[in-house]
């Protein structure tokens, strides 16, 4: 498919190779335990302060501002679909979290959050960043489709900006679940596995997220808004402890704003 065949495609198929392309970059950052048994620390952290400060970008300038340029067409409060959908949005990761048990980077097995359960390590941590790949998705997807349904504020450019950004988000996060496996004994193979596996779930979100917004197009405004409080919700209870916790602070902290700029300036430039 070259570049026009893939402008021309359906927005589910556009948001299906986009979220193909961010789990093929989730697993480029997965395949460097074949290089190295382990990575700095320093570096790691900083890594996860770059997603975060990407995420917290995409979600105002891919998701917010659109969401409240729309409502601005609409016969209500401007404000009402970006500020609704954003706490919903919440709410749902929320009530996710609670269930879903997961394990975040670098927290002991007995800090494990969610339903209780007797799985092991590797699956906690697997189900940790899935956690963080189900808001990433969806908002590739909902982003794909806002654009097909010709908004002047949601543009297909700027959904595959967005997809580019969570792509280079989404290296740390492929890395960051490999290389402890690898630290505790894990085969490269399954250190591997384990850290691309999470990334299919952005693809499932993603094809899903756009296939609900084009055929419910109504629901444009609050979609997009939702996408982003789900993203700021993994952003400030996971992603921003995680990197904090190594003791890494303003390494990780300057990190993010390097993050949020890098997707502020591809979005305004591209979007």
């Amino acid at each position: 498919m070259d570049l026009a065949d893939y402008y021309s495609a359906h927005p589910v198929l556009q948001a299906l190779l986009a979220t193909f392309f961010t789990w093929a970059v989730t697993a480029a950052g997965a395949s460097v335990v074949f290089a190295a048994k382990d990575v700095n620390k320093k570096v790691l952290d900083g890594m996860l302060g770059f997603a975060a400060g990407v995420m917290i970008a995409a979600s105002f300038w891919s998701l917010l501002v659109p969401s409240i340029e729309m409502a601005s067409s609409m016969d209500i409060p401007t404000w009402f679909p970006a500020a609704s959908g954003f706490i919903l949005g919440g709410i749902f990761l929320r009530i996710v979290d609670r269930i879903l048990p997961h394990l975040h980077l670098n927290f002991p097995v007995e800090e494990a959050e969610g339903v209780k359960t007797s799985w092991r390590r590797t699956t906690l941590l697997v189900l940790a960043v899935t956690l963080h790949n189900i808001p990433e998705g969806l908002a590739i997807g909902v982003a794909f489709g806002a654009a097909a349904a010709d908004y002047p504020s949601a543009t297909l450019v700027g959904a595959i900006t967005l997809a580019v950004g969570v792509g280079i988000q989404n290296f740390p996060e492929g890395m960051a679940v490999a290389m402890p496996l690898r630290r505790e004994g894990f085969s490269q193979l399954k250190s591997f596995w384990y850290g691309q596996l999470s990334g299919i779930a952005e693809i499932v979100a993603g094809v899903t997220g756009a296939a609900a917004t084009f055929l419910f197009q109504p629901i444009l405004p609050y979609a997009l808004a939702f996408a982003a409080g789900a993203m700021i919700f993994v952003v400030v209870e996971e992603v921003v402890p995680e990197s904090q916790r190594g003791g890494n602070t303003d390494i990780a902290t300057m990190a993010a704003m390097i993050g949020f700029t890098v997707m502020m300036v591809l979005d305004v430039a591209f979007g």
